[in-house]
């Protein structure tokens, strides 16, 4: 009797679990359907509206100016869904926008807001001057307004036709410089010990790890290197503004006089200063532009197209010969990276992609990166070396910031192509080996073995460093600085001992580099493209692609249904989040260099050779 109670109740169970199963999936199916459904109706009617004459484009940046976006694809995708503004603009996206938009007949002018622009690096910045410059030749205004402008965004503003202001705004121009953290008292008070390897006078990567301030030499190639770049600033600001040469130096020196006799009005001494036109508010901006434009009634405003909307409409060529172009953007490592870091082999991947396709006549290499693993950097130089071997052309585009191992992987190509503002030489390397024999000692725990080599558990942080082993490093080291040097000097057409001279780890911006020979040209992102194509010897009209790793299935899915369909899944699903907090700027820079020596003292490898600047575009 009992038994057939057990097997009633199991075949009951079994029923139970049926149920709960296929309703699981005939829900999952449902919500399947609903996703293709609202999908298929995002594509009926995702086929953008004619623009009607007398449109203004709105360039509303968001977030930071890069080369590409970061994270993957599929981030992108889904935190477009969630309703998120994107935190960095391609580089590439406003080019293709602004210089679509000045052969427009549709678009009239272009409205410039910066609130919510975060800045970039200076090569940048003036890579989207020329841009607007181009812009304005096509005979369109370009009007720019702001709450407030800060030294980044007024760059961008100083390139409008016209520079309005709200009335309790300021514009804010301050300089170049950087303030380091340095941890050596810290260190020592915690106990760890920070070994130091390094070839190169100027290499001061590691010096916050070793010492309470700047050495001499550091202090004199950065403020070399800052006036230089402040140089470029104030002259690419005053030529803007058509302002007598000095005219930023000498505002900035009065600053306290010239605004207490202003009343305390940072937007009225602008305007005398004539750094702006005139002072506007956000519903003065919409009543000028309605009157210069045409009225948009639905809108309630002027008649506009976004950046976003615009983009959507550019439709870039397929099929043909092109210039492919591959992005090493961020710090190098040995393997596998996403966007937003260079991979030793995945950006090697991407190159070898490109040097075997068939289309793909003329390589540009757009770097913008501050280095980091030396092995990483030469997988990188070693594609492109073998890139110009099977007869395709190799040029290097320089953006902000190329830069020790940035350099290394520029180090194979028929041309150098920097900005003026570009950070780049930094020729040096370096090892760090912490170890924490002595904060071990301080709660009582020590450490003992046998080995049967002196080299086993050398690299172990919890014992002090052996001689014998910094002298192996140092060896290494010294031998890698060689080849660096080596190379560059094959690169450059000159001798290691005059690279040399201008190595040993120090900085240069674009134009000081192009004085000694570590660059062939100052130029844009354009001309490496130019220059590649008529190395290729392809026509007008080519066709540039750029070569990304393959997204993911849902990557593509969202991108061929485009923006229409992250919204109306976005509306359907709700799916818009809170942003986050983010920690203090302290917190990030603390976190950021200390987290290098919990990374090395990590690594698999006994030691790593480093070859990076710690340097970021001001």
């Amino acid at each position: 009797m009992s038994t057939s109670r057990s097997a009633s109740a199991w075949r009951w169970a079994q029923r139970l679990w049926w149920l709960l199963d296929a309703s699981r999936r005939v829900l999952l199916n449902l919500l399947f359907l609903l996703l293709l459904l609202a999908l298929a109706v995002a594509l009926v009617r995702s086929g953008p509206p004619a623009l009607a004459d007398k449109t203004a484009l709105v360039l509303d940046l968001q977030g930071t100016i890069s080369e590409q976006p970061s994270g993957s694809l599929r981030e992108t995708a889904l935190d477009q869904l969630r309703g998120h503004a994107p935190q960095k603009t391609p580089l590439r996206d406003v080019i293709t926008v602004l210089d679509a938009a000045a052969k427009d007949p549709k678009i009239e002018r272009v409205v410039l807001v910066l609130d919510e622009f975060q800045g970039s690096g200076l090569a940048t910045l003036r890579e989207v001057a020329a841009a607007i410059e181009r812009f304005k030749a096509s005979g369109k205004p370009v009007t720019a307004w702001g709450s407030s402008y800060d030294q980044r965004q007024y760059y961008l503003a100083a390139h409008a036709s016209e520079v309005l202001l709200h009335p309790m705004g300021t514009v804010f121009l301050e300089g170049y410089g950087r303030y380091r953290n340095y941890y050596r008292d810290a260190l020592d008070r915690a106990g760890v010990s920070v070994n130091l390897i390094r070839v190169g006078t100027y290499k001061s990567f590691a010096e916050p790890y070793i010492a309470n301030g700047p050495s001499e030499a550091a202090r004199e190639a950065d403020g070399y290197l800052y006036n230089g770049l402040w140089s470029t600033y104030t002259e690419g600001v005053e030529k803007a503004r058509k302002l007598a040469p000095g005219t930023v130096k000498t505002l900035i020196d009065e600053a306290p006089q010239r605004l207490a006799a202003a009343g305390g009005d940072a937007a009225k001494l602008a305007l005398a200063a004539k750094f702006v036109d005139g002072l506007k508010t956000r519903d003065e901006l919409r009543q000028l532009m309605i009157e210069r434009g045409a009225r948009d009634k639905k809108r309630k405003s002027f008649r506009q197209v976004s950046f976003d909307d615009y983009l959507a409409r550019q439709h870039p060529g397929f099929g043909g010969d092109a210039v492919g172009v591959v992005v090493a953007e961020g710090e190098i490592v040995d393997g596998v990276a996403p966007a937003g870091q260079v991979g030793g082999l995945s950006t090697a991947e991407l190159i070898r992609k490109a040097r075997d396709d068939e289309h793909i006549k003329a390589v540009v290499l757009r770097v913008n990166s501050p280095g980091g693993s030396a092995f990483g950097s030469e997988l990188v130089r070693r594609e492109l070396e073998l890139t110009r071997r099977a007869g395709k052309p190799v040029v290097v585009s320089m953006g902000d910031v190329a830069a020790s191992g940035g350099y290394w992987i520029s180090m194979a190509s028929d041309e150098v192509i920097a900005d003026a503002a570009t950070i780049t030489g930094s020729i040096g390397v370096f090892a760090l080996l912490p170890t924490a024999e002595k904060t071990l000692d301080k709660i009582g725990v020590h450490t003992d073995g046998v080995t049967t080599t002196w080299l086993a558990g050398a690299a172990d942080v919890r014992r002090p460093l052996d001689p014998r082993f910094a002298a192996l490093i140092q060896s290494n080291v010294e031998h890698i600085y060689a080849e660096f040097t080596t190379k560059a000097a094959g690169a450059r057409k000159t001798t290691p001992q005059k690279i040399d001279a201008v190595a040993q780890g120090r900085v240069w911006s674009g134009a000081q580099a192009k004085e000694r020979g570590l660059v062939d040209t100052l130029g844009s992102y354009g001309d490496a493209l130019k220059a590649a194509a008529a190395r290729a010897k392809l026509p007008e009209g080519y066709r540039v692609a750029y070569i990304e790793p393959e997204p993911g299935p849902l990557a593509r899915l969202l991108k061929m249904f485009g923006g229409a369909a992250a919204d109306t899944l976005a509306a359907q699903f709700d799916l818009r989040l809170v942003p986050a907090g983010v920690p203090t700027q302290l917190a990030r820079d603390v976190r950021h260099d200390l987290g290098w020596l919990a990374e090395l003292a990590d690594a698999h490898r006994p030691f790593m050779a480093i070859t990076h600047c710690l340097c970021t575009a001001p």
